[in-house]
């Protein structure tokens, strides 16, 4: 079951309000997505803890809604 980018946004965005997300679908099926997310929620934060937040936006809709989400992710100083 597709899972359209505005809803991944919302979901990510209600929990990490200052994100900056670019969401791509790879595939058109709206399943595969590719996700480049800025916030300074990650600041001091190593790169597993960075996808455990967003994953934690997610819920459970990682692996059943959303099959494959590649990610990519910055602080406001780390993408420059």
């Amino acid at each position: 079951m597709p899972m359209p980018a505005q809803d991944i946004i919302k979901l990510i965005q209600d929990q990490l309000p200052d994100a900056v997300i670019e969401l791509v679908d790879l595939k058109g099926d709206q399943d595969h997505y590719q996700m480049k997310i800025t916030s300074a929620a990650f600041s001091g934060k190593t790169r597993i803890q960075q996808h455990q937040l967003v994953y934690s936006a997610l819920g459970s809709l990682m692996g059943t809604k959303l099959h494959a989400l590649s990610l990519l992710t910055f602080t406001p100083t780390s993408n420059v």
